[in-house]
């Protein structure tokens, strides 16, 4: 008998979630590739925002709302999260889900590019106590610099994806969105500015705080 992975024996001891399953097949009937977190970091993401107390979340990336019911749990009554897409199909699934989950009034969508979306919230005077970054690859290392402008004092900030199924440790691939995914890892655990972590289960999660 083939012995489990550390991931596949963790997920074995929770229960299914019905409302994250009723992501997946939402993303599958709206014909959306589910890339979504995994579900140990999932879990993980809730945690974090119940631990720090979290009251302002910024998500960006929302594809079904998959991420974004796992932020919004974390939340308590006068909690809100934020969320940026840049289709509006997604974001339109990802409310739809949200609602469905209970957590409708939790969240705000926002469409567009990103870096757009990051400087109206700058100049609107938001803050965050918690970001998600999981977009586009080729920016988390400007999605990174507006979370540490956008911060409260101690505020975390994660980003999911940080392995690349293993291109960021091949020396030999040296694409825009891989050396851009290097740049956000190394920035995560020297910037001065933060205390940051790589998590290397999954397909890798970086978790720094801002000091």
């Amino acid at each position: 008998m083939e012995r489990l992975t550390g991931e596949q024996y963790a997920e074995s001891l929770f229960a299914k979630d019905e409302q994250l399953e009723r992501v997946k097949e939402g993303l599958r009937e709206s014909g959306i590739r589910d890339i979504s977190i995994a579900p140990g970091y999932g879990r993980l993401l809730t945690l974090l925002v119940k631990m720090i107390g979290a009251r302002q979340v910024l998500e960006i990336g929302a594809l079904g709302g998959y991420s974004g019911i796992c932020l919004a749990r974390g939340l308590g009554a006068d909690g809100k999260l934020v969320s940026l897409e840049l289709v509006q199909k997604y974001a339109d699934v990802a409310q739809k889900h949200l609602q469905q989950a209970g957590l409708g009034d939790k969240a705000e969508y926002r469409v567009g590019e990103a870096l757009d979306s990051l400087e109206a919230l700058a100049q609107e005077g938001r803050t965050f106590d918690l970001f998600f970054i999981d977009a586009d690859k080729g920016n988390y290392p400007n999605y990174l610099e507006w979370a540490i402008k956008l911060a409260n004092p101690g505020a975390i900030i994660v980003g999911d994806n940080t392995l690349m199924h293993g291109e960021t440790m091949d020396p030999n691939v040296k694409g825009n969105r891989v050396v851009k995914m290097r740049e956000f890892n190394e920035r995560i655990v020297r910037d001065p500015r933060l205390e940051g972590v790589i998590l290397p289960a999954y397909d890798g999660l970086a978790i720094a705080r801002v000091k």
